[in-house]
């Protein structure tokens, strides 16, 4: 991948709907050259996919948290996935260095259902304690890969 290659994804991040002829402008290519540049990194796995970007509240999700969750022993990051991919409002999730052994974002309509996510997490046997962070606010995110 190369400067223009990360230019070009660029502005698919900022609008994943721009036409080639528009990405072309910003880049300086015509847009048969981005199409076949973005033909090839969709082709190499450097773009996996294209989507939507929705604004939270849309889905009347209102409310979020980060939790920390600590197992008793190890855990394997599979046996996190398995757990915590089941639960909808889990809308992301990753393994930490440091003493939780995974962060995950929930995503809710309420706080009360904030709390029924957590306890959800809370009924695997291995899970030993949790710890949770409500969003007060969001000031920015950026976009980003998955």
């Amino acid at each position: 991948m190369d400067a223009v290659d990360r230019e070009i994804i660029g502005h698919l991040m900022r609008d994943g709907r721009a036409t080639f002829a528009e990405i072309g402008a910003g880049v300086g290519l015509s847009a048969p050259a981005v199409k076949r540049r973005v033909d090839r990194m969709r082709a190499s796995g450097q773009i996996t996919g294209f989507t939507a970007l929705i604004d939270p509240a849309a889905l009347g999700w209102t409310t979020e948290a980060y939790v920390e969750i600590y197992y008793d022993g190890n855990v394997s990051a599979a046996e996190l996935k398995r757990n915590l991919e089941a639960i909808p409002q889990v809308v992301g999730a990753w393994t930490v260095a440091g003493n939780p052994d995974a962060i995950v974002h929930v995503m809710a309509t309420n706080m009360a259902e904030i709390e029924q996510v957590v306890e959800r997490m809370r009924e695997h046997a291995r899970v030993e304690r949790t710890r949770s962070a409500i969003v007060m606010s969001r000031l920015f995110e950026r976009p980003r890969s998955r």
